[in-house]
């Protein structure tokens, strides 16, 4: 049962947090004190209804709806614009008349209009062109409705326009969402970049050409980005105008819905990247001054600009703001069926300063005057709702602050999300990428960056996600490569720089995917080693798409070694396939070893060796085993078929000997060349 709709204090304080983490006693008034702001907030809901009742169902009263009107059918149109002075539907219906169809407004600010079948049936028609005319202080102008659920761009003066979307007959499902197995292999994707030609791609080719592909390398999640429609194709999709409106540049909300079914066939779940964290600034295609004024969804004056994203900040105070961004939830959720959420910009959610430049270095900055408690209140019900809506759903916080209790339940006190971002990771990636040589590498600190994370709280682990090869930056590959992808990237060429570049994007990606969290993400094409950056058509690169697109032959030649980082990244997962590998919270390290470049672990049975020499192999190196069993490889990144040089027998087995090494009681002999990773196996 919901704390939301049975907010209880007697039954839970809030300070269930401290059992996890005893460095947050000295905070217990202050968890009390958050815990009691969010009851104090579902109780107000509860009396309305509940979580579950008008606060998440605005999408079925607001906007257009099918509906009845003293038992005549028609459809409804619905609007909340507390200040404007009027609100006029018009559209193809009525000859975009701007006066014909007034609405008529009540005490709290909603302005509604009937138009019954009798007089509209072959009027009003699916994929009819509309807008609301609103007048209001700022003056008469033309509005996308705030819960359109479909917007098309005139191809004459490339304006957006509101579409009336009621398809004569409802998208038949095919298959139920498949139950989570295993950990949680993320494949993020951006659906109009999917395509290697210079344009933006569909979800029918993507469903056609690229679910095949998750599906063969072993990734069970999908993480959809940009699906909210945006009237910016360069903002990567994170400036939403349209929140319940798919994005029409990839297609129909049916072929999404395809999609998404198709990917459920294949025992793949499909999260959406959902922005709630703020809106474009646009008034002709957003929620800008949609009333006349600056605070009607969003803060006024300057708290509710936000400076570095040049966007708008909601006011998550306000009912109808909840109620308009719960019901966004759950309309994804049972629409279209998504199996949870990546939340875009949490940091900036929580933070009055957004959490620009702030090092978040003490637990002070998790409960001090620079917290958006209305803002935490949200995220809980968020996450509440989405998961009473969908028990097995998935939530997952793109936070860089570590906020206390961020992937805890609500019921402890914590804000409820199943993952939080390891996002430390992949930033000191670039830094040791940037700053030294591999030669250099503080082992120990790679070690200790990856699995520095809170206890009992999980955390999504990735290298690069999409955020580290937007222009201006470099895939990691390019990073370790650069222009020697052009020209040596042959299995026919020698290059000392490329043979560097492969070993080590391996190896970086295996530590990571071993110990950085509970569960594993990569941008599209990353795991192959896609090369340059990312860069959206726009003004300064003469709106290319030669930088928005997957070049996915690449992958596909048997001439280029582009193909071998594929397959090793399908093995690596398969660790997890096979062995239950990010489920598993036992990781301990059994030996490191500056001076040999040597680091060695073990997550759950398995061992993980790594030689980060850039000379050195070593023949019989003794290496200390937790269990005393003979260890078979059962990964190599040498493999030849990875594109390394095949220098250790496939499948060897490595014999237990009764010699104590460090803390253990037994210790094997190996060989591991240089710059290359070993994965052992316990054989019974």
């Amino acid at each position: 049962m919901s704390t939301a709709q049975n907010a209880n204090p007697t039954t839970s304080d809030g300070t269930g947090l401290i059992a996890h983490d005893p460095w947050l006693e000295p905070y217990r008034d202050r968890l009390r004190d958050r815990y009691s702001h969010y009851t104090y907030i579902a109780g107000k809901i509860a009396e309305a209804g509940g979580l579950l009742g008008q606060v998440s169902q605005g999408h079925h009263y607001f906007g257009l709806n099918r509906g009845e009107k003293d038992g005549v059918a028609g459809v409804w149109y619905r609007e909340w614009a507390p200040a404007a002075y009027a609100l006029f539907l018009t559209g193809d219906f009525n000859g975009w008349d701007r006066r014909s169809h007034p609405l008529a407004r009540d005490e709290f600010g909603t302005w509604a209009i009937f138009l019954p079948d009798s007089t509209y049936a072959e009027r009003l028609v699916h994929t009819g062109l509309l807008k609301v005319h609103v007048v209001s202080q700022t003056g008469p102008m033309d509005r996308i409705p705030a819960y359109i659920r479909r917007v098309v761009q005139d191809p004459q003066t490339h304006g957006f326009i509101g579409q009336y979307w009621n398809p004569p007959a409802a998208y038949a499902w095919q298959y139920e969402s498949p139950k989570p197995h295993g950990g949680l292999r993320i494949y993020e994707a951006h659906v109009g970049m999917a395509t290697e030609e210079h344009r933006v791609g569909t979800y029918d080719e993507f469903t056609a050409n690229i679910l095949p592909r998750v599906k063969r390398l072993g990734y069970n999640a999908i993480q959809l980005m940009a699906v909210m429609e945006h009237p910016y194709y360069g903002s990567f999709g994170y400036h939403v105008s349209n929140f319940f409106a798919v994005s029409s540049r990839c297609g129909t909300p049916e072929e999404l819905k395809r999609l998404i079914d198709t990917a459920h066939g294949m025992g793949i779940r499909v999260l959406l990247d959902v922005v709630h964290s703020h809106s474009v600034k646009n008034t002709n295609e957003g929620l800008s001054q949609f009333d006349g004024t600056d605070y009607h969804y969003f803060h006024a004056g300057p708290r509710g600009q936000h400076i570095a994203w040049d966007s708008l900040l909601f006011d998550y105070r306000k009912f109808e703001v909840q109620r308009f961004l719960l019901s966004n939830l759950r309309y994804w959720l049972e629409e279209f069926r998504f199996d949870g959420f990546r939340f875009d910009g949490v940091t900036s959610m929580l933070y009055l300063d957004h959490g620009l430049g702030r090092p978040f270095n003490g637990y002070e900055d998790y409960f001090g005057g620079n917290v958006d408690w209305d803002a935490v209140v949200y995220l809980q019900l968020a996450n509440e709702l989405v998961h009473q809506l969908k028990p097995d759903a998935v939530t997952i916080a793109e936070d860089v602050s570590g906020m206390a209790g961020m992937g805890r339940p609500v019921s402890e006190g914590g804000l409820g999300f199943d993952y939080r971002l390891a996002m430390g990771i992949p930033d000191n990636w670039i830094k040791v990428l940037k700053e030294k040589k591999d030669e250099e590498w503080d082992l120990r600190g790679i070690y200790h960056t990856l699995t520095d994370r809170r206890h009992a709280e999980k955390h999504v682990a990735y290298v690069e996600s999409h955020d580290q090869a937007l222009v201006g930056d470099k895939t990691l590959a390019f990073q370790l490569m650069d222009q020697e992808m052009y020209w040596n990237m042959s299995k026919f060429n020698q290059s000392l720089v490329v043979d560097r570049g492969i070993a080590l994007h391996k190896m970086i990606r295996l530590i990571t995917f071993s110990l950085g969290g509970e569960a594993y993400l990569t941008f599209m094409g990353n795991e192959f080693g896609h090369p340059e950056w990312v860069d959206f058509p726009r003004e300064g690169n003469g709106y290319s798409y030669q930088y928005a697109r997957r070049q996915w032959s690449l992958s596909a030649r048997d001439d280029l070694r582009y193909a071998g980082l594929e397959l090793f990244d399908k093995e690596m997962l398969a660790l997890d396939e096979n062995w239950n590998l990010l489920n598993d919270p036992f990781i301990e390290q059994l030996d490191v070893r500056e001076d040999y470049r040597l680091l060695v672990y073990r997550r759950g049975p398995l061992v993980f060796v790594f030689n980060f020499h850039a000379t050195e192999s070593y023949t019989d190196l003794r290496i200390p085993v937790p269990d005393p069993v003979d260890y078979r490889l059962v990964l190599d990144t040498d493999e030849s078929r990875f594109g390394g040089f095949g220098r250790v027998a496939a499948d060897v087995t490595y014999y237990k000997q009764d010699i104590p090494l460090y803390t253990r009681d037994q210790s094997i002999q190996i060989y591991i060349p240089a710059r290359t990773a070993q994965v052992l196996a316990p054989k019974r």
